[in-house]
């Protein structure tokens, strides 16, 4: 009944979903797992830029498990899915909210831009 996992790192934090990258958006700051044992993909590395670009603080550390329920936002990135919202995890729901909608259209107009030049 689920579309995806969040999978864990060795030491038990949050590290990435089955095929991308995790970001959770906590009082307006993005936070992402440390990139120590995973893989730091481009699309990963693309949006972290674009948000410091934007000005939004970008927060690379571990996260633990239980601080899902204080993200107000949550989505994931990848080639496949670009930059997508997470709706729920478990009993949490998540929104689209603003940051979200601010990286997913700042990622969406870089990636089109792009493959016109191309």
């Amino acid at each position: 009944g689920y579309n995806d996992a969040l999978m864990l790192d060795y030491r038990g934090y949050l590290a990435e979903a089955t095929s991308a990258n995790l970001f959770l958006v906590m009082n307006g700051e993005v936070h992402t797992p440390k990139a120590d044992c995973f893989l730091d993909g481009i699309t990963r590395r693309t949006v972290i830029d674009l948000a410091r670009g934007l000005g939004i603080k970008v927060v690379e550390r571990h996260i633990k498990p239980a601080e899902l329920k204080n993200a107000q936002e949550g989505f994931l990135t990848g080639s496949a899915v670009e930059v997508t919202p997470i709706g729920e995890v478990g009993e949490l729901t998540f929104k689209v909210g603003p940051v979200t909608k601010k990286l997913m259209q700042a990622y969406s107009d870089t990636v089109r831009v792009q493959a016109k030049a191309a």
